[in-house]
């Protein structure tokens, strides 16, 4: 199967670096977040790749285009008047990767439906370029499959990290407790899996894909949910930027699966 990632947005809540170049291109230990998401499914057999571009694209063109130069030792040579370049012990991944275009302002949905033609009439992977998790991506399809349906998120459980109150109308205080487990609550973490009929359910570029498509797949009874218990982290701010940093370079990194 393929694997679509929305790697398009502004990324304002992350402004400090992405005014300079897309989210998904923010780097964790030297390395773009969308690297990291790519070895992830890599990891699991899935190397075919269609990125989903839009807000400074060329960026994102221009790394993979210079894959080897990040990755590999390089010599240039100009010994004998030409600029020769040879590259050495060759870094490179098993990666075949379509970066598309998708418009400056196109939603998450137009940005799914206009990589139409490079998926083709097969069911794909698809998720955000700006979380990380330690997800079984096989088992995930493998649930997809048992299922049937023809959307499959991943949900995993937000922590609720403060002191909960009972309220009453009048303003007063009933209770106070500590938190708890049962008061995490399941959100999309992305990590989909969707059958080629999605694209029948996004009608334009400003469609957004977690509204009309996912509630109309819900209505219908054809959106299902595969719950990750590990770790899941998205990339929204500097703090959350700092934590995966902080991760990948004492060696905690949950997501690191290639290296285990």
């Amino acid at each position: 199967m393929k694997v679509v990632l929305l790697a398009g947005g502004y990324g304002t809540r992350i402004a400090e670096e992405s005014y300079l170049k897309p989210k998904p291109m923010v780097e964790i230990g030297g390395k773009p977040i969308l690297w990291h998401i790519m070895k992830i499914y890599s990891y699991y057999g899935f190397h075919d790749f269609i990125i989903c571009a839009g807000y400074k694209q060329y960026l994102i063109k221009e790394w993979f285009a210079d894959y080897y130069l990040h990755n590999s030792d390089v010599t240039f040579d100009f010994s004998h008047g030409e600029n020769k370049m040879i590259v050495h012990n060759h870094s490179c991944e098993p990666w075949k990767v379509t970066i598309v275009d998708t418009g400056l302002s196109t939603l998450t949905g137009g940005r799914i439906r206009r990589v139409q033609p490079y998926v083709g009439q097969e069911p794909f992977l698809m998720t955000y370029g700006d979380g990380v998790c330690d997800l079984d991506i096989n088992a995930l399809c493998t649930f997809h499959k048992e299922h049937k349906k023809i959307a499959t998120l991943t949900a995993v459980l937000q922590e609720q990290n403060k002191g909960i109150l009972d309220i009453q109308q009048d303003g007063s205080v009933h209770a106070f407790r500590e938190k708890k487990e049962a008061d995490c609550f399941p959100i999309n973490a992305g990590y989909m899996v969707l059958e080629p009929e999605i694209f029948s359910y996004i009608e334009g570029d400003q469609v957004s894909f977690e509204k009309q498509p996912l509630e109309t797949l819900a209505n219908e009874g054809q959106l299902n949910s595969y719950l990750h218990r590990g770790f899941w982290q998205c990339m929204d701010t500097i703090h959350e930027k700092e934590l995966l940093e902080k991760l990948w370079a004492t060696g905690k990194a949950p997501w690191k699966k290639w290296e285990s």
